[in-house]
């Protein structure tokens, strides 16, 4: 029986971090000969890069802990995963991930030997190679931390509904200063010991940044401590007077994790048996404050070059000196190959490895096996079950549109709100799959509409409940909206849908951008994931856009931003999806899909207030599933047929707007041909260059079937920023687009009022089509003028009525859809 607390079985430990420490510092400088002592090869300029890129300062604390974590999930028979907060440290999960196989089972090439440790050092942070974070080309790894502070968040998410797993979530202590991190510490206020897993957060306090010291470095461990009882946790240290004692931190390392895991799985015991920690109780959850010098065993003073202090060189172990390349090392420059040398055999590598690069038999079975590898863990890799949602047919939640009723409001208000409409198809979602569907939010799902929910399920909340003052409320439930923090709710997202689940993140449309950098970060993992042959695809994330820009004449000019648009149309269109549905029908069939796609960011935006639905079911499903279609009863040309000018619009006002134009030209004009298109998947009017991008994209051809060719006069509704449709008719060669869409005017107005502000309106897109109209010689100069003069005494009649009344006027609020004349 193994004794995990022996000093032997320590010394195994010691000699096994010592090994990961060894490759990775080595793997910084080195391209080749990697176990130059070992192997009595001296180093010489080809074995080195000629630029050696990379970060030394967090590595040999996170090999460290990762150790540990080995140490805990064999003692324990614990299912674990690692996540590094910490930027650029990358090699703390390649190296145990090739030291326990998981690496060289991704890349076969990579082989447990001389020549594949030396294939494994190029690599690394070289072109062609490997980046210097935890990216998704790493075994194990489903965090990447290259832009700070989402690790709790994500490990949060990760452990939602997975009661087996603990998280060992490294936070770094540089990352704990920035906002998104500091208000992921609340993330334990919504974990249900009884349903959930576990995270075991370490801070590691090592006590520099770039070149500034760490706020909690300079922060005693009394305060520390108050701090963290403050939120709610139970503090516990690792630290030493002697930083080179590691036989000591190894002691005190094993004492004070076995305490954290047995904390937690008393925590965990009581919950599940004994019902506890579910009338407002939070449990003590552990928390590790880990002080583990930066560049901790490195170099420690800079002796060759530079000031001197104390009649040393300035220090590098220890400080923000050791944050990057410690040593100016390279096949250029070898002056400080001696120090080298010193730092990489102080390890005794000829203890760990063999002559041939294989691993010394005494230290190949201190890790894990199989899936109990961190690195091998299923749920870091697409989850230990990643299928489809079980989804109910979408058309049993539709509106009974038709010919009688589209362009009407319906007789109950519900029905009207998109939003609420989604909402009854969500609450069956939940009773489909208890487990594996969650909606998040910042305290924002009862404003958007998602009132069906409410009826099968609660808020996840663990802290005290006080009826009546409180709703919906329960330590239980599929909804966690009752922190007020988008960065949250983003968080936890990604980590469910990294780790095999299916989610939802609802917030207003401006608020979103608080985390278009999260998006990005997100874009980036899967598209790189979709590099590895050996990593699984994942659930696509799902946001919704809602509280929209033309909807918030009640909030104002900040709550007014669809920017979120542009900047996703950004990226490699093969991994976004963007959808305007116009209706409730629409976007409940968008959702369908939605929820079926693999391995991309679906960015829906929907209307939550009431207003017309439009489409039947079946014009629903092709809108869908094409993304864009001619609607016939909108236009007056045959198919086939030349037009006069193409009407189109994306999205809920713009489709309300750009229908009731065309329809004022109709009533005038009746004799115009004109063709109208919606356009709900924004991608598939994009080209773009460079590979990823054609997926969705129409062809030329099918561009023109829509559009017209180029010259063709198209009035274009749009839900977002102008300039973005302007470019993508740019890309498409077309002449011709008058685009009415957000020009960033707004303010606390009426309803129709901020359609106007922007010149969405239906007469100013009336107005500009009648012109089109005369310019063309489609219409005699009289009947132009006339129509355009009733639309300017109409929008000046909307201005004196909204600023003397407050309201809008007659030809908004009693409007109607009704048939064509053709």
């Amino acid at each position: 029986m193994t004794e995990y607390n022996s000093e032997a079985y320590l010394k195994k430990l010691d000699k096994w971090w010592r090994a990961a420490t060894y490759l990775g510092a080595g793997m910084i400088f080195l391209k080749e000969n990697p176990l130059f002592s070992v192997t009595g090869t001296p180093i010489k300029a080809e074995n080195l890069k000629a630029n050696p890129i990379g970060h030394w300062g967090t590595v040999s604390g996170q090999t460290f802990l990762y150790a540990h974590a080995n140490r805990l999930i064999n003692k324990y028979n614990q299912k674990m995963f690692y996540m590094g907060g910490p930027g650029h440290g990358g090699q703390a999960m390649v190296v145990p991930s090739y030291l326990d196989g998981s690496y060289t089972e991704a890349y076969p090439e990579i082989t447990q030997d001389l020549e594949g440790m030396s294939r494994l050092f190029k690599r690394f942070s070289f072109p062609g190679g490997i980046g210097s974070h935890m990216t998704a080309q790493t075994p194990g790894s489903l965090h990447e931390g290259g832009e700070l502070g989402y690790v709790l968040s994500h490990a949060t998410g990760a452990i939602l509904d997975q009661p087996e797993q603990i998280a060992f979530a490294v936070v770094g202590d540089g990352e704990a200063e920035t906002g998104p991190l500091m208000t992921s510490w609340h993330s334990i206020k919504f974990i249900n010991p009884k349903n959930d897993g576990a995270i075991l957060p370490i801070l590691d306090l090592n006590g520099f940044k770039i070149s500034n010291p760490t706020l909690f470095a300079r922060t005693s461990d009394v305060d520390i401590r108050k701090f963290f009882e403050g939120l709610g946790y139970s503090p516990r240290y690792i630290e030493n007077d002697d930083i080179h004692d590691y036989m000591a931190y190894h002691k005190l390392a094993a004492e004070v994790f076995d305490k954290a895991i047995e904390d937690i799985h008393q925590i965990q015991k009581d919950a599940r048996e004994d019902n506890r920690y579910q009338n407002g109780e939070i449990p003590a959850w552990p928390i590790v404050i880990a002080r583990l010098p930066k560049g901790w065993g490195g170099p420690r003073y800079n002796d060759w070059s530079g000031p001197k202090f104390d009649g040393k060189g300035m220090p590098i172990e220890h400080s923000f000196r050791a944050h990057q390349v410690p040593l100016p090392l390279s096949s250029k420059n070898m002056g400080t190959l001696p120090e080298f040398v010193k730092w990489m055999t102080s390890y005794q590598p000829e203890t760990l490895f063999n002559a041939d690069g294989s691993l010394k038999e005494e230290l190949r079975d201190f890790a894990p096996k199989g899936e109990m590898r961190m690195a091998s863990n299923p749920v870091t890799n697409g989850g230990v079950d990643s299928s489809n949602l079980v989804l109910p047919d979408w058309q049993e939640f539709a509106n009974p549109i038709s010919e009688n009723n589209r362009g009407k409001l319906l007789p109950d208000t519900n029905d009207n709100m998109d939003m609420n409409v989604l909402s009854k198809y969500f609450a069956e979602i939940v009773k489909l799959n208890p487990t594996r569907f969650r909606l998040f939010g910042p305290d924002e799902t009862m404003s958007n509409r998602f009132w069906e929910m409410f009826k099968v399920t609660n808020r996840q909340w663990m802290q005290v409940i006080k009826n009546p003052n409180d709703e919906f409320i329960s330590p239980e439930g599929r909804i966690i909206d009752s922190q007020l923090s988008e960065h949250q709710a983003e968080g936890w997202l990604e980590g469910y849908t990294l780790t095999g689940r299916t989610g939802v993140f609802a917030s207003y449309e401006s608020f979103l951008r608080v985390v278009d950098s999260m998006l990005t970060q997100h874009f980036k993992w899967i598209r790189q994931a979709a590099d590895q042959k050996w990593r699984h695809d994942y659930p696509s994330l799902n946001v919704i856009s809602t509280s929209t820009v033309f909807q918030q004449d009640h909030n104002g000019y900040t709550h007014q931003d669809p920017g979120m648009l542009t900047h996703l149309a950004e990226k490699k269109s093969d991994f976004i999806r963007q959808y305007l549905p116009a209706d409730g029908n629409t976007l409940l069939a968008v959702f369908d899909r939605a929820f079926q796609d693999r391995s991309k960011i679906n960015h829906i935006v929907a209307s939550k207030q009431p207003r017309q639905q439009w489409f039947t079911k079946e014009e629903a499903e092709k809108l869908a599933t094409d993304g864009i279609a001619t609607i016939d009863w909108a236009s007056t040309a045959k198919n086939g047929e030349a037009v006069d000018l193409v009407f189109a619009s994306a999205g809920a006002e713009p489709t309300i707007e750009t229908l009731a134009a065309l329809h004022l030209i109709n009533e005038v004009f009746p004799q115009a041909k004109f063709r109208y298109v919606n356009v709900v998947e924004l991608g598939r009017l994009q080209k773009k260059k460079g590979a990823l991008n054609q997926e969705r994209e129409l062809s030329d051809e099918e561009f023109e079937k829509y559009f017209g060719p180029s010259g063709t006069p198209v009035i274009f509704g749009f839900h977002g920023y102008e300039d973005l449709i302007e470019s993508i008719f740019y890309q498409r060669g077309h002449d011709g687009l008058i685009v009415h869409g957000y020009r960033e005017d707004g303010d606390i107005t009426t309803t129709y009022d901020m359609r106007v502000y922007s010149e969405l309106d239906r007469f100013h897109q009336a107005i500009d089509a009648m012109q089109v109209l005369y310019v063309n010689r489609k219409v005699n100069q009289g009947l132009a003028k006339a129509f355009i003069d009733r639309m300017e005494r109409t929008l000046v009649k909307h201005f004196e009525v909204t600023r003397n009344e407050g309201v809008d006027i007659p030809e908004f609020t009693e409007w109607v859809w009704s048939d064509l004349k053709k």
